[in-house]
């Protein structure tokens, strides 16, 4: 160690050997007074002595060196530096490269500007990695717009899924004049349009109506994907609609390799009830799905069906599952509601389902209603249980009010 002092020749000396940033100092027309070794080896020159003398000109392209002279001649004029700027450099033999560069006016010991000087860093790999991320987000963004189109797309196809007519009895009468009332509603949980619930209500013979409906447990293209694929079964398997329980088993048995095949297992409930407006039987089945409600004209409201004892699978969970039918009966001014478990399975601040026998007490206050106050009520109540708060599931109802029974004619 040494106690002696440095000179300031020894000071610069010592910056201009070791600086990995590259230094440089320019006179009045922009040519090179002395550079450091940082800035010669990046040139590709041997040694910093080489380039005293040259300007920008000799190594970049025109209109590059030419805005590097032009900005030189500001500062020159001025008297005022460039702080941080970013510079994509085209150098003659083809290669680009990016620098951050602070330029300052030189000034003799007079006091009066002689030149410039300047440091600069090699922010290549930087920069670059900054364009792939912007040029990335710039096609993310391209694709997330193209998909958010093609979901709307899907979303207002879905639409036309549900209901736009219903069936009349006997056929070809005005619809107040009908024997039976049938009614859909659904409500989606957010601004997504392509949705997992779907329901149809369709004529099967001269004196028979069926109701399906099916809650798939997802959104977006999962969703579309499995309501399209029921649509299609469901269409496929319409010689066995008049028995529910075959007509669940089949639809399980096209649905599950599909899905499997796929890589796309979900999550599907659904049920389908059959009426016989004649006898007022009703034939029903269900995989997974919460049991409709029953609102007599004459008696206290209830499931239709007994859940503890009647829990078959959801679909596509498992092979060779043989759905089971039960049935019951309606009378003349009878309704029977079906109606997806984003009703019942909404939960309060306190975690608390809205559940199946706060739905069954709140059915009990609208016994006779219309189809659709009874509809917007069960809705209300579940609403109301959750301090007005949205549902976080879709939910989707659908039913009938047996008027009368249908006469022979």
């Amino acid at each position: 160690m040494s106690d002696k002092p440095i000179d300031k020749a020894s000071l610069l000396k010592n910056l201009m050997d070791n600086m990995a940033d590259s230094i440089y100092f320019k006179d009045l027309k922009s040519r090179f007074i002395m550079v450091n070794r940082t800035l010669a080896e990046a040139w590709g020159y041997s040694s910093p002595e080489e380039l005293v003398g040259k300007s920008d000109f000799d190594s970049f392209r025109q209109a590059d060196a030419q805005q590097m002279y032009e900005d030189e001649k500001s500062i020159i004029k001025s008297g005022k530096p460039v702080i941080g700027i970013e510079e994509e450099t085209n150098w003659k033999d083809g290669h680009v490269a990016w620098s951050s560069t602070s330029k300052m006016p030189l000034y003799d010991l007079e006091g009066n500007i002689a030149g410039t000087f300047g440091v600069s860093r090699n922010i290549t790999d930087h920069k670059i990695a900054q364009i792939r991320a912007m040029n990335y987000a710039k096609e993310m963004s391209a694709i997330k717009e193209e998909m958010e189109e093609d979901l709307h797309m899907a979303g207002e196809l879905q639409k036309t899924f549900f209901p736009r007519s219903y069936p009349v009895f006997p056929a070809g009468v005005d619809s107040e004049e009908s024997c039976v009332d049938f009614l859909h509603r659904f409500e989606p949980c957010s601004d997504i349009s392509v949705t997992g619930d779907y329901c149809s209500v369709s004529r099967l013979s001269d004196t028979e109506a069926g109701i399906f409906l099916c809650d798939i447990r997802s959104i977006g293209v999962r969703a579309a994907l499995g309501t399209a694929l029921i649509r299609g079964i469901v269409q496929e398997i319409s010689s066995l609609r008049l028995d529910p329980g075959a007509y669940l088993s089949r639809l399980n048995e096209r649905l599950l390799p599909l899905l499997r095949a796929s890589g796309n297992l979900l999550d599907i409930t659904a049920c389908y009830l059959v009426v016989n407006l004649t006898s007022g039987e009703v034939r029903f089945a269900s995989a997974g799905h919460p049991s409709p409600i029953c609102f007599p004209k004459a008696g206290d409201v209830h499931y239709l069906v007994d859940a503890t004892g009647f829990c078959d699978p959801a679909l596509a969970v498992q092979s060779d599952v043989t759905y089971r039918t039960v049935k019951c009966q309606v009378a003349p001014g009878d309704a029977v509601i079906l109606f997806t478990d984003g009703l019942c399975c909404v939960k309060n601040s306190r975690g608390e389902p809205f559940g199946g026998e706060r739905l069954l007490e709140a059915a009990r206050c609208l016994n006779r209603e219309p189809l659709d106050e009874i509809f917007q009520g069960l809705k209300n109540s579940a609403k109301a249980f959750i301090g007005g708060g949205a549902f976080t599931d879709d939910i989707c109802l659908v039913g009938f009010r047996l008027r009368h029974l249908l006469t022979s004619s």
